[in-house]
Formats: C-alpha cells, structure tokens, sequence
C-alpha cells in the first residue's frame, strides 16, 4: 500500500512548522495567495477571499464526477470550501465561490469530516478550492491523522497560486489537481480580474510538478501521486488552449496527464458577457483535444 508522506512529516514534527509557517502567511499581513491581499487574517480582516482564521465548508460527501483515476469504485471524498482567491465570474459553483454559502468549521471538526470520508470508503480527500484555507487544512491534518487518516490528499484549485504557499504542501499534497484556465491575461483580467494569471499558473505548475511529478496510478488504475491538469474549453478559445498544451508538454512534461473538459455553461454572471454567454461547439472542443494531442501529451480519456 502506498502511504502518504504526511504520515512521515507528522511523526518527525514537521507537519506541525508547516502549520507555523502557513500562519504567519496570513497574519498580520496576508500573501497566501498571488493576490497579497494584506490584510490581518487572525485579527478578523478579510481580503478578495471574504475569509478570516476559520475555513468554511459548503459540503463534503464521496463524490463520482471527478476524473476516473480519482473516482475509483467508491468515489472521491470532496471536502467543498466555501468563497475563492481567483472568483471567476462564470464559475460553475458560483453559490459556494461568490454567495459564501456553508459553514466555519474549527480544525476538529474539518478532521472529523475527512475521517467520514474515509469511513465512506473514499479513495482521496478532494480538497476544493482550498487555496486561501491551508493553513485551517493543515491544522485539521494533525487531529485527522490521529484518528487514522491515511489515503492521499488532492489539491484541487485554480492554479492561481503562490508558490511560497506551495513550498510549504511538499510531502503533504499527493496529488495535485490544478486549472490552466487562460494563457491570455486579458481575459483572465474581463472574467477575474487579475492581470498576472498566466505567468503565477505557470510557475505554480512547475512547483506542484517539482514535487510530485507525473501522474502515477496503482494496479486497479487509482491516482496515488502526481500532477493531472484541468482545462476547460471555453467559447471563441478564450482558453487558448493550443498555447496551454504546448507549455505543458514543453515546460512541465511531455507526459503530463491534461483532462480537456467540454462541459462549459454559461454559470454565475456569464450570461450577461456576450462572449462567454453560450455553450461550445463540438468543434471547439474538438480543436482542443487535437491541440493536446499535438503536443504529444497524455489525455484523459473519459
């Protein structure tokens, strides 16, 4: 059985000058995320994430709409954190992004639903969203582990990270499960407004490869480590998708595994930007799934 490395940073108290070191990036002035909001988190201060010293969780249950390998036979176990440091206007989960529905939730009770989770049977903890909460998440790892939590975690974010922050996730994140949504910074400015989108993704995707490289699965085809990309095909190729794939198969590795997702709708406040108010087209979708393949990367095969 594949052990998760978290297992090996708690017993030699390393886990615990992580929990030290994530605290001091959110207080007294907050840089968890590329935003560098500034803001004195402990002290009750809220930036663009609209949250202060808890997490709080719109949901967790075993979850069967993730990719394949984290799927398995008895799903994987999602934890849904509420609010986001990206807050896309068209997000498909815009009530728990932008309505900061769910609850705060102490450490002990964030542990207590991975231990749930891992009662379900659940392959992973699914972590969503948890970019402007890790520091809360690995508080709540050291009770979890306590109570015997034992399978990976997965990161699963928007890519608009800090690799400051994911210095301090080596040899906790098994999995890494980030969006490479736009290589125009134009757009990510219309839809998140953020100038830098491209350049803090693309230095983060080489960070989460450093440190636990290419997807790898065990014999019943189960993610245990490594890197899976997400990107969502959007209308007009605002994605720019030909761009993306090119820099993962040629600046992070030509065997990445990229899942290239043709489910986008018209969610949260899409519907009332003229370029993004419809569907894509099934040759848009096709287009991105040649421009992977070009590139000679590993795709997802749903």
């Amino acid at each position: 059985m594949n052990r998760p490395s978290y297992l090996f940073l708690y017993r030699e108290g390393i886990l615990q000058e992580r929990i030290e070191q994530a605290m001091a990036l959110i207080s007294p002035s907050c840089r968890l995320c590329p935003r560098n909001c500034g803001v004195d988190r402990l002290a009750g201060k809220a930036g663009i994430c609209r949250t202060g010293d808890q997490a709080v969780v719109a949901s967790y249950s075993p979850h069967f709409g993730e990719e394949a390998p984290l799927v398995g036979t008895c799903g994987s176990g999602t934890v849904f954190f509420s609010s986001c440091s990206l807050l896309c206007s068209f997000c498909q989960n815009y009530e728990i992004s932008h309505c900061l529905a769910g609850k705060a939730v102490e450490p002990g009770e964030l542990a207590a639903m991975m231990i749930a989770l891992k009662k379900m049977k659940c392959h992973n903890i699914d972590l969503v969203t948890p970019t402007h909460v890790v520091p809360q998440i690995l508080q709540a790892l050291v009770p979890a582990i306590e109570q015997g939590l034992d399978i990976p975690l997965v990161y699963n974010c928007g890519g608009y990270e800090s690799v400051e922050t994911l210095k301090l996730l080596e040899g906790i994140v098994d999995i890494y499960l980030p969006d490479f949504k736009f290589w125009d910074n134009a757009w990510a400015r219309r839809f998140c407004h953020v100038s830098d989108y491209r350049e803090q993704a693309a230095k983060a995707l080489k960070e989460m490869h450093r440190q636990v490289g290419d997807l790898r699965c065990d014999e019943a085809g189960l993610a245990v480590r490594g890197l899976l990309v997400r990107h969502l095909v959007m209308p007009d190729d605002i994605a720019g998708s030909r761009d993306v794939m090119n820099f993962l198969s040629r600046e992070i590795s030509p065997s990445t595994c990229v899942n290239v997702m043709g489910q986008y709708r018209p969610c949260g406040l899409a519907h009332r930007d003229e370029r993004i108010n419809r569907r894509i087209t099934a040759a848009e979708l096709a287009d991105a799934v040649k421009a992977a393949l070009s590139a000679g990367l590993c795709l997802l095969d749903e």
